[in-house]
């Protein structure tokens, strides 16, 4: 006999039984260890024996290592072998395998091999009820009738327990918490499920629905009795496709694992119910051969033998499963919706228990509502209740890390007293007076270090006791139902009326011990709250949706100022975005729509990309918080298609589309629309959808959704119109620059009209005309141009001054009505910037140096003068 007649696992336990020798310097192998080797095997048929006898296995596996404890040692030992006893055991399990008509000896074998001969081991499981009687036929029935045919085929043994979770096991043991929300479906399943053909589900929802808490909650109605009869002595296992994978190396091993699983559930004469969540992955595995993972099922099913309920997601149940009519002929289609925003807080409240013990943190009802408000409005990419669920999650992971750390004040006085310490000491021989300062102002910080650390203690202390109790009342009503469930009523009575009413005794104590301390004083928090959630959401977003500081009111009211101090004119253009804005913050923006969508009709250079940049920097505190594309590139028809994705069979099909993908990936952003009118016409039909719905489709299904956007799009159409009608924009005024700008609206709209269509630009919320900057204002961006230069001075601690005529010089040079602030730019650059750097490089300014900038014979002079007293120094610009 050698080791090629075991199979791998037998061999796995045989190899293990020596380690476990060598490493105790033990020189013979006895049946001890062989029973721990058998033991030590993962999935070792030997556990589920025992599990079927209802032995316990750390019982058995105590025995055994005291047994293998008292063998004798020897540390000479070149090489190790096996007792009389082991092998006479080994070979009573080759006999078995003959009488069992197997090809390899397995594991099981082993231990009926162990059983059989006279040893202190066999009469040890004896005396623990493993006889070799029951034994056997616990074998007999988990093997259901299957055959050792090869040395791999003991990993396919009771495939059931090893690659599928239990769940009326999990229901039983109280691990399933009631399924709230979901009745009108459980019904649809259970309707389904007691029908004679089509019998078996699948559950089409989109990630984080909850399909698979509605098949937990079918369970937990099976343990209860709560179903038709036809279903009350079935059982749901739910297959682990992970298990049922990792470890198969071997070609065709994965699918010899499947066919165990689908052969034991056929066995069950539709007792046992399969499970198979994300079930589109069985047609994925194996590709398009012959034997892929569904092929295997399919057989089974056809014949009526296998039960299962599967799950799987819209897009993969379109991409995968709704093409093969051989597979989805045989299921009942279950569509799973998402639960609207009042069953979803119900869910909400359902799981709150939970997650208050699992972080022995409290959450407070306006705290789910936030969570369900919030992360619909804001997590617009995922769904509930999944994303409401990992925001409560997250929010009691974050107060429990504050909990668990030593509070800022305590954190800053440890620090003080430390440098104080360090100070007392650089002073022992200084002078009286400053040394006893130090030494009272160290004794007064470690006063109050002391006084508030032993706050802090205390109050940790009584948030402990809180959590505790309520974590053990969670695991006395768990043990109540059990008992109730025996019929022990006085077992019951007892823990209802005494041990919880004790523990709600301590709760009720530690809570007056926490009130003697006001709210305000308090080192601790133990609550979570709605400004918690939405800081989580603020996190996630970048978006300020935390509660409403006075600070952010003020910002929002008066949010034409803040603009107004990047933009320099355009009033109508910046009051109409920002009541775009307020409308959003304040809640009375309708669902569905983007924030806003404006067109910016102008000249160049007058402020309408300008004035998208001011906003991002003021919403998102991020100037470059923009998506912008340039209408240009896609003049032609071909070229439409890269704002959605290429169509499959196109080079980039892969890649998503320009436009959708940049807002899925950045949904909180600007949307910069540059020269809508060169785009091509299919642009237009693509962006109704946008206005309308606030969502765009790209090539492979996947919805971007601008329901948090704002749209700008920028158009140089009627720029000469403009120009014409503001040629003397300075002498205008009153009612006549009221008319002028009236009549030039109308003839640019007009353009506009000829050029879009109207379904277009009906679904636009507002039509912005920019018009010339006159010189005022050009003068006020030049401003804003020369702060900008003089942070850069500043950062090498150079200060600048212009004298009047030195800016008027720059502003005669840099005003054009026709190209807007642009020219501004360039003069700047060419009369200040150019020879003030090489000035800089030539070393005639240093750090500390103040510049003084005149006019001089029609170009700019630098000195080292100061600016006259009359003229404000500092101001930068005189």
């Amino acid at each position: 006999m050698t080791l090629d007649d075991f199979t791998i696992k037998a061999q796995e336990a045989i190899n293990n039984a020596q380690k476990f020798a060598a490493d105790l310097d033990q020189k013979m192998v006895d049946t001890p260890h062989l029973m721990k080797g058998l033991l030590s095997v993962d999935n070792s048929m030997v556990k589920f024996i025992l599990e079927k006898l209802s032995i316990d296995t750390d019982t058995i596996a105590k025995g055994i290592d005291n047994m293998i404890y008292d063998s004798p040692k020897s540390k000479n030992t070149p090489k190790q072998s096996l007792t009389r006893e082991a092998n006479k055991a080994l070979a009573e399990a080759k006999k078995k395998m003959a009488s069992f008509g197997d090809h390899f000896i397995s594991i099981d074998l082993i231990l009926l091999g162990i059983l059989d001969i006279d040893s202190p081991t066999s009469s040890f499981l004896r005396k623990q009820g493993l006889t070799p009687k029951k034994a056997a036929e616990s074998i007999i029935a988990l093997r259901k009738g299957q055959k050792i045919t090869g040395q791999s085929s003991d990993n396919q043994l009771n495939a059931l327990a090893k690659y599928a979770a239990d769940l009326n096991k999990e229901a039983k043991d109280g691990l399933i918490a009631p399924v709230i929300g979901r009745d009108e479906e459980i019904r649809r399943l259970l309707q389904i499920m007691s029908q004679h053909q089509k019998n078996n589900p699948l559950l089409v929802g989109e990630p984080g629905v909850g399909k698979l808490d509605i098949i937990k909650g079918i369970a937990l109605r099976i343990i209860n009795g709560d179903v038709p009869e036809k279903i009350s002595h079935q059982k749901i296992f739910s297959l682990d496709l992970t298990t049922l994978i990792a470890g198969a190396k071997y070609k065709g091993e994965f699918e010899e694992r499947l066919k165990s699983v689908i052969d034991e559930v056929a066995d069950s004469d539709g007792q046992i119910i399969l499970f198979i969540n994300d079930i589109h992955d069985l047609v994925k595995t194996g590709g398009n051969n012959a034997m892929s993972a569904i092929n295997i099922l399919k057989p089974a099913i056809t014949k009526g033998n296998l039960r299962i309920i599967g799950a799987t997601t819209p897009s993969h149940f379109q991409r995968y499963i709704e093409r093969d009519a051989s597979l989805i002929r045989h299921f009942q289609i279950v569509d799973i919706a998402e639960p609207s925003v009042e069953t979803a807080l119900s869910i909400l409240r359902g799981k709150q228990e939970k997650f208050q013990n699992y972080h022995h943190i409290t959450y407070q009802d306006e705290a789910l509502v936030a969570a369900i408000q919030l992360s619909k409005r804001y997590l617009t990419n995922r769904f509930l209740p999944a994303k409401a669920i990992d925001l409560i999650d997250e929010a009691g992971a974050k107060l429990r890390l504050e909990l668990d750390s030593v509070p800022d004040e305590i954190d800053e006085l440890q620090r003080k007293v430390k440098q104080l310490t360090i100070e007392k000491e650089g002073l022992l021989g200084a002078n009286g007076k400053s040394k006893k300062q130090l030494e009272a102002d160290l004794a007064s910080a470690k006063k109050r270090l002391e006084e508030i650390t032993n706050q802090w203690k205390h109050e940790k202390a009584q948030v402990e006791i809180i959590q505790n109790a309520k974590a053990r009342i969670e695991d006395l009503e768990l043990i109540a139902a059990k008992a109730e469930k025996d019929g022990d009523l006085e077992r019951v009575a007892k823990i209802q009326y005494k041990d919880i009413e004790a523990e709600l005794a301590k709760i009720t104590k530690a809570e007056k011990e926490l009130h003697k301390t006001p709210q305000e004083d308090r080192l601790t928090r133990e609550v979570v709250t709605a400004e918690d959630i939405a800081e989580i959401i603020a996190r996630q977003t970048g978006i300020p949706v935390t509660r409403m500081l006075d600070s952010e009111r003020e910002k929002l009211l008066h949010l034409e100022e803040e603009i107004s101090k990047k933009l320099i004119g355009q009033k109508q253009a910046v009051k109409a975005v920002a009541d775009a804005v307020r409308r959003n913050r304040s809640g009375l923006q309708a669902p569905g729509h983007p924030i806003g969508s404006f067109i910016f009709l102008g000249p160049t250079g007058v402020g309408k990309t300008q004035l998208a940049k001011s906003l991002a920097e003021v919403l998102f505190n991020d100037e470059k918080a923009i998506i912008r594309l340039d209408m240009s590139e896609f003049q032609e028809a071909h070229q439409v298609s890269r704002l959605i994705g290429a169509p499959p069979g196109y080079v980039g099909y892969d890649e998503g589309g320009q436009l959708t993908e940049a807002v899925r990936r950045q949904p909180y952003a600007i949307v910069l629309l540059d020269e809508i009118e060169k785009a091509h016409k299919d642009v237009y039909n693509l962006l109704l959808q946008v206005l309308d719905d606030g969502r765009l489709t790209d090539n492979r299904g996947r919805v971007a959704d601008f329901g948090n956007t704002i749209i700008i799009m920028t158009s140089n159409l009627g720029a000469s119109i403009i120009l014409d009608n503001f040629k003397d924009i300075e002498t205008l005024e009153g009612e006549h620059l009221e008319d002028v700008i009236a009549n030039t609206e109308y003839d640019v709209f007009e353009k506009l009209k000829e050029k879009m269509p109207p379904e277009f630009l009906n679904r636009i919320d507002e039509k912005i005309m920019f018009r010339p900057l006159s010189r005022p204002e050009i003068k006020k961006i030049m401003h804003l141009m020369l702060k900008t230069t003089n942070k850069m001075l500043a950062i090498q601690e150079i200060d600048m001054t212009l004298s009047k005529k030195a800016e008027n010089l720059l502003v005669s040079k840099g005003y054009d009505p026709q190209f807007g602030a642009r020219p501004m730019k360039r003069a700047i650059q060419k009369e200040l910037v150019n020879p003030l750097a090489s000035k800089l490089i030539a070393g005639e300014f240093k750090a500390g140096d103040h510049i003084w900038v005149e006019e001089k014979k029609g170009a700019l002079d630098f000195s080292h003068k100061r600016a006259p007293a009359s003229s404000p120094p500092k101001n930068k610009t005189n």
